[in-house]
């Protein structure tokens, strides 16, 4: 009996290892980066129009609350992928997005970039072509929401070093069970607080 349990429980495991193997590669190369060319790729500093109107749209367990209306076109500097966290069910994932000289290769060489637990950090070295405070104002990490499953899937397909423009509406959510989010409305902030929330109702990418 212990000589037929193996025998069955190895190509069992064989073949969740080639499925493992399988998904790996697979996401690697869907998340593969892009390459762009050296310059600054996107210049302008995002659009905000602040409103006062509290306008509520509801996702799911969510009631979002409209803060402002927002357009951001921005290099993905880095993106991660939450499945299992308190707001994975409204956040899928958060873009690291950078605009003016954190667009530009010759300046991101010099700097270490990464996402985790919901935030988005960088590290630059004290010989670094451009300074702290202007690394903060011209990079954010956002949290993005899409409106509707087309949005979804066109998030979930965009790559680090594409060029992007999100059009949407900054938010702040509260879930049925008390659970909430805040966006920030301010470029020079960094900390706990200092993401953007936006509710995506457009996804443009440059061509490749």
């Amino acid at each position: 009996m212990r000589q037929c349990v193996g025998m069955w429980r190895h190509p069992i495991l064989k073949a969740v290892l080639l499925v493992y193997i399988g998904w790996g590669g697979w996401n690697w190369f869907s998340n593969r980066p892009i390459h762009p060319p050296d310059g600054v790729l996107a210049a302008d500093d995002p659009q905000q129009t602040n409103v006062l109107s509290g306008d509520k749209v509801h996702v799911g367990r969510w009631t979002l609350t409209v803060r402002a209306d927002y357009q951001i076109t921005a290099r993905i500097l880095a993106r991660e992928r939450y499945r299992f966290d308190a707001l994975s069910d409204l956040v899928p994932e958060d873009l690291a997005l950078g605009w003016g000289p954190m667009s530009d290769n010759r300046i991101l060489r010099a700097i270490d970039i990464s996402q985790s637990n919901r935030f988005y950090y960088w590290r630059a070295p004290a010989s670094s072509p451009l300074p702290k405070d202007s690394i903060i104002i011209h990079s954010a990490n956002t949290h993005v929401v899409p409106q509707n499953p087309t949005i979804a899937r066109q998030l979930s397909r965009l790559r680090p070093g594409q060029i992007v423009t999100l059009s949407g509406e900054l938010v702040d959510g509260v879930r049925d069970d008390g659970m909430w989010i805040r966006t920030s409305l301010v470029r020079n902030d960094t900390g706990a607080g200092a993401c953007e929330v936006l509710l995506v109702s457009d996804v443009t990418t440059l061509p490749q």
